[in-house]
């Protein structure tokens, strides 16, 4: 079994929200993937990022700080960067962290995109 995370980007239509599905472990080999993905969608000027975590298996503390770098980012330039996060345990670590205070979680994406 292999750590690699699978990263793809989808267009959510007329709301302006740009969705990456992350697929598999987020981890120290595959935040930069993670940190290069995000960072290019927040400089092609996405306002509204929403990070699909739902097939994610495994994010340890080089993933968490990707996504709490890229939510400062976006909402320093007037944009925000929602969560969407269905398993239990993920969850839990971001309440565990406090992170559920800093992000918005949502169940799915097109509740994220409604919010």
């Amino acid at each position: 079994m292999t750590s690699d995370a699978y990263f793809d980007v989808t267009d959510s239509g007329p709301s302006g929200a740009t969705v990456l599905n992350v697929r598999g472990e987020i981890d120290v080999a595959t935040s930069p993937d993670l940190h290069e993905r995000l960072f290019a969608l927040l400089e092609a000027g996405s306002s509204l990022v929403i990070v699909n975590l739902t097939d994610v298996s495994f994010i340890d503390s080089t993933g968490l700080g990707v996504l709490v770098e890229a939510v400062q980012e976006a909402r320093a330039g007037g944009g925000d960067l929602r969560l969407v996060v269905t398993r239990p345990q993920t969850l839990k670590l971001l309440e565990l962290t406090g992170l559920d205070e800093m992000f918005s979680i949502m169940s799915s994406p097109s509740e994220a995109v409604k919010s």
